[in-house]
C-alpha cells in the first residue's frame, strides 16, 4: 500500500508548544524556524529549526503585542516588531550587550508591513509607502540607511534563497515589483503585470498573495500565479502560470500548469517539483517545467504523476494521558498542506519530501520516467531498478524502449565526462599561470 504515495511528510518533524491565548507562534520562512513567544516574551521565547543546534530559548521585556519575530543569519541579531511604525533589536553576538535598540521607519505616515533579513547585518523594512534597506551596527546599538524607494505596496513576497523582494502595486495589485539585494546593495528589477481572468471595474485589490508563490527552480527565480478562471469561460479549470525573474532583462511567462479542476489550493516546491494540493479531494499532483508534453504547446504542462494523497502520518499521544497501548492520533493532511514546512495548530513543523519508488509504476512512459528520475536526488537506486525490471522482470522493455533508455543515461555520463575533462583543463591551466 506504501507503493501508493509518491508525497510523504518527513519523519522527525520539529514540535513545539501550541498557538493558544498566551503562547503566540512565529514562523520565519529564510532560516526555516519556529518562535513560540509566551506573554510576549516575558515568560520565555522558544525556537526551533530544523536542526536540533539551531535551538534557542530566551526572555525578553513585554513591550506588547509581538506583531513579527526573526533571527538574522546565524542568529546573530534579533529583530522583533510590536508597532507599526519601528522594529526593535537585541543583540546575540557574544561579548555584544544584550541590550534592545530600536529603528523607527523614515516615511512620514508610513505603516510597517514586515521586515527580512538579507545578510546577518542587513535588513529590509516593507512599508505601505516603499522600501528601506538598513545595515544594522551592534556595536553601536543602531542603524544606517543604505537605500530607499518610494512605492504604493498592498502586500509583499520574499524569496531568501535569492534575495529577492516581491512587491504588489498598483490599485488591483497585479503589477510586481521585484528587488534583489547582495553585499550591501539594492537593485530594481524589471516590473510586470499578472494578467488576471478578469479586469474588475471600478479598480480594486484583484490579485492577493494567496495566489501568488515564489520559487526557485532549477537555479532560475519564478513567480507562480494560481490563475482562476470564470465558470462561464470554455475552460474554467484552474491553472498555474510560471514567470520566470532574470536578473537583467524583462520577465517572461515561461509555463503554464494545467489543474484540470477549480477549488482550492495550496503550492509547495519539492526537488525543483512543482507541487499543487487539492483540498476538495484532498489529493496533490506534481509537475516538473523540464519535461516537455510532445501534444501541447512548448510551456504547458500536464501533471507527471496521477493525483495522489499525501503518506498518512499519525501522531503518537504524549502526555499524562497517554497509554503505552493507545493508538496513534490521525494527522489531519490538508490542513498541513496549506503550509507544509509552516507550523501547523498541533504543534508541529513538517516538511515534504518526495517518494521515488512509487513512480516506476505510476509513469509508464520509460523515456519519461528516466528524464524525471535523472532530475531527482537520490535517484540511482531506482534508475537501477528501473534499467532492471526492463530487462529481467516480467514486465520487459522493447528493444526500442530499452535503447531509449540507455541513449539518456548515456548522454548523461557523457556530459559528466565533458564537465569533468573542463573542470580538469581549467585547474591545470591555473596551476601553470601561478607557477609561471
Amino acid at each position: 500500500m506504501n507503493e501508493h504515495y509518491y508525497l510523504e511528510l518527513c519523519e522527525n518533524p520539529v514540535q513545539f508548544e501550541n498557538a493558544s491565548s498566551v503562547n503566540n507562534v512565529f514562523f520565519d520562512e529564510a532560516n526555516k524556524q519556529v518562535f513560540a513567544v509566551r506573554s510576549g516574551g516575558a515568560t520565555g521565547v522558544v525556537v526551533k529549526g530544523p536542526e536540533d543546534k539551531s535551538s534557542v530559548a530566551f526572555r525578553m521585556d513585554d513591550k506588547g503585542e509581538v506583531k513579527c519575530i526573526k533571527f538574522s543569519i546565524g542568529n546573530k541579531i534579533l529583530a522583533v516588531q510590536r508597532t507599526p511604525k519601528s522594529v526593535d533589536f537585541i543583540n546575540f553576538i557574544p561579548d555584544y550587550p544584550h541590550l534592545e535598540f530600536s529603528q523607527e521607519c523614515k516615511m512620514k505616515n508610513a505603516s510597517i508591513l514586515g521586515f527580512c533579513w538579507t545578510n546577518w547585518n542587513e535588513i529590509v523594512f516593507i512599508t505601505d509607502q516603499g522600501i528601506e534597506f538598513y545595515q544594522v551596527l551592534p556595536d553601536k546599538r543602531s542603524l544606517k540607511l543604505l537605500k530607499s524607494q518610494s512605492i504604493n505596496v498592498n502586500w509583499y513576497m520574499y524569496c531568501p534563497e535569492t534575495a529577492v523582494i516581491l512587491l504588489s502595486t498598483t490599485f488591483q495589485g497585479n503589477v510586481l515589483q521585484p528587488f534583489a539585494f547582495k553585499s550591501g546593495t539594492m537593485s530594481k528589477m524589471s516590473k510586470f503585470e499578472i494578467e488576471l481572468p478578469v479586469v474588475p471595474k471600478p479598480a480594486k485589490l484583484n490579485l492577493s498573495e494567496r495566489d501568488i508563490a515564489v520559487a526557485n527552480i532549477y537555479g532560475q527565480l519564478y513567480v507562480m500565479y494560481l490563475k482562476h478562471h470564470s465558470r462561464t469561460t470554455d475552460s474554467p479549470c484552474a491553472e498555474v502560470v510560471l514567470y520566470q525573474l532574470p536578473r537583467e532583462g524583462s520577465v517572461k511567462k515561461t509555463n503554464v500548469l494545467k489543474l484540470n479542476t477549480t477549488g482550492k489550493f495550496a503550492l509547495n516546491v519539492v526537488d525543483n517539483l512543482v507541487v499543487v494540493h487539492h483540498q476538495s479531494t484532498q489529493t496533490s499532483i506534481i509537475f516538473d517545467i523540464k519535461l516537455r508534453e510532445p501534444d501541447c504547446a512548448l510551456n504547458v504542462h500536464q501533471p507527471v504523476l496521477p493525483p495522489r494523497s499525501i503518506h498518512p502520518y499519525r501522531i503518537p499521544l504524549t502526555g499524562p494521558s497517554a497509554v503505552p497501548s493507545q493508538p496513534p492520533v490521525p494527522c489531519e493532511l490538508w490542513f498541513l498542506t496549506c503550509s507544509v514546512c509552516s507550523p501547523s495548530a498541533s504543534g508541529y513543523q513538517w516538511y515534504l519530501q518526495v517518494k521515488l519508488p512509487p513512480t516506476v509504476n505510476l509513469l509508464q512512459d520509460k523515456g519519461k520516467l528516466i528524464d524525471f528520475l535523472l532530475r531527482r536526488r537520490d535517484c540511482k537506486m531506482v534508475i537501477l531498478s528501473v534499467c532492471s525490471q526492463m530487462l529481467n522482470g516480467e514486465d520487459k522493455g522493447s528493444l526500442t524502449v530499452v535503447a531509449t533508455v540507455f541513449d539518456k543515461l548515456n548522454q548523461v555520463f557523457k556530459e559528466y565526462l565533458e564537465a569533468e575533462q573542463t573542470y580538469t583543463v581549467v585547474s591545470t591551466s591555473s596551476c601553470c599561470t601561478t607557477f609561471l
